[in-house]
């Protein structure tokens, strides 16, 4: 049909139109005309939305987003995460990509540390007190995100990338987020300290030496613990590392924060309750004036936001470009999609008293001196153990249809 239509064009508009229609016309190319088209049409739109962002909310903005775009693509390219490698070094003894973690958070604190010190007035860690509801909320975080295979950028970058069960996993996240921070006053009354950190406790120099101590001891056992075969770092791991803890301190740099992602989603629940005339007065968060402003403002001026589309976004255009969007699905029993659909919930919900999730509490926690984040590490790998017992209970372990 292609090369009919191809001698019927030619006398009118010559052989190269002719050629050029039978190319279009051919069944392999029209097959891969979504992905051609994805080259130029999402670069095009990701730059659009940068400009637009720079151009009426701020140059800043348009860079936070940016930056998480450059998360999302180097997650996503090359394949690093946070559930997936402690799920790993639990069944497998395969630590290398839960080293490759310390290793960035490492990197990052020995900018970050000074840099606080320096710039207190301008910067902020992610510091939280600890408490029981911490404890226990870091438990069901790392057993939940076991469940669904994703932690919260987790979920966010296999949502970006087309995953089925993260799509669904992401709404429910959100409204547990925001459930949590909604009743995050009711928790803290079982008794919590104040925020402790290394630089406070120790000063800003002996408090790194000890953080990265820390981190070298945790990835020594890592290490120890795993097989003999499996102790190489992967050169790919390295340079994920390295490009997450120069984006990390970017991000610092720029916003005044570290990277984080359980707030943003929270927010997009408030927001979507306010829409609806819900009352949010009877929640001393939600009804905080500094809250009451973050939701009378565009999403758009929200720090954590913007980087969690950014990363769904970045997690896009990789997939897009090698082609995966298209890869097959997963399949769940009825149960398995109930289960996912609950863990959702209780990551988003447990996130919260934990003051974070392996963005907020563990990477962001543990590179910017904060102990709440070594505690919330020990706890939630306690609780990863659970879910990845779970699994297979609660009918998690995916076919493919």
């Amino acid at each position: 049909m292609a090369e009919f239509i191809g001698q019927i064009l030619a006398p009118v508009y010559g052989p190269v139109a002719a050629d050029f229609t039978t190319m279009a016309l051919n069944p392999s190319f029209l097959s891969q005309a979504p992905r051609i088209i994805g080259f130029t049409v999402v670069p095009a739109v990701l730059v659009t939305i940068s400009a637009l962002l720079s151009l009426f909310v701020g140059v800043r903005f348009g860079l936070i987003f940016i930056l998480g775009l450059a998360l999302g693509m180097t997650f996503e390219a090359f394949r690093f995460g946070f559930a997936g490698p402690w799920r790993a070094t639990i069944m497998r003894r395969e630590p290398a990509g839960f080293v490759a973690q310390l290793i960035s958070i490492g990197c990052v604190s020995i900018i970050a540390f000074p840099l606080i010190t320096i710039n207190s007035s301008e910067l902020v860690g992610a510091h939280a007190p600890i408490g029981i509801a911490m404890v226990g909320g870091a438990f069901f975080f790392g057993l939940s995100m076991q469940l669904v295979l994703g932690c919260g950028s987790g979920t966010l970058i296999n949502a970006g990338s087309g995953n089925t069960v993260a799509l669904i996993v992401l709404p429910f996240f959100a409204i547990g987020s925001f459930a949590g921070a909604y009743h995050l006053d009711w928790w803290i009354n079982f008794g919590t300290t104040q925020a402790l950190t290394l630089p406070n406790l120790l000063g800003p120099t002996l408090g790194l030496a000890v953080n990265l101590l820390g981190l070298l001891a945790v990835a020594i056992a890592a290490l120890v613990w795993a097989l003999p075969e499996n102790r190489r770092i992967p050169r790919k791991l390295w340079i994920a590392a390295l490009t997450i803890a120069v984006l990390a301190v970017l991000h610092l740099s720029i916003s005044g924060q570290p990277w984080g992602v359980v707030y943003g989603l929270g927010l997009w629940a408030a927001k979507t309750t306010q829409a609806l005339n819900i009352d949010l007065t009877n929640s001393i968060f939600w009804s905080s004036e500094a809250q009451q402003i973050r939701l009378s403002q565009t999403i758009f001026s929200d720090v954590t936001s913007l980087t969690n589309i950014g990363l769904i976004l970045g997690a896009f255009a990789i997939a897009n470009w090698r082609g995966d969007l298209s890869r097959e699905r997963a399949y769940l029993p009825l149960v398995g999609w109930c289960t996912a659909i609950f863990a959702g919930l209780m990551m988003g919900y447990s996130s919260r008293l934990a003051f974070g999730c392996n963005v907020g509490a563990f990477f962001s926690g543990i590179s910017t001196g904060s102990l709440h984040g070594w505690v919330w590490l020990i706890s939630a790998f306690v609780g990863s153990i659970f879910g990845i017992r779970l699994r297979p209970l609660l009918g998690l372990e995916q076919r493919v249809a």
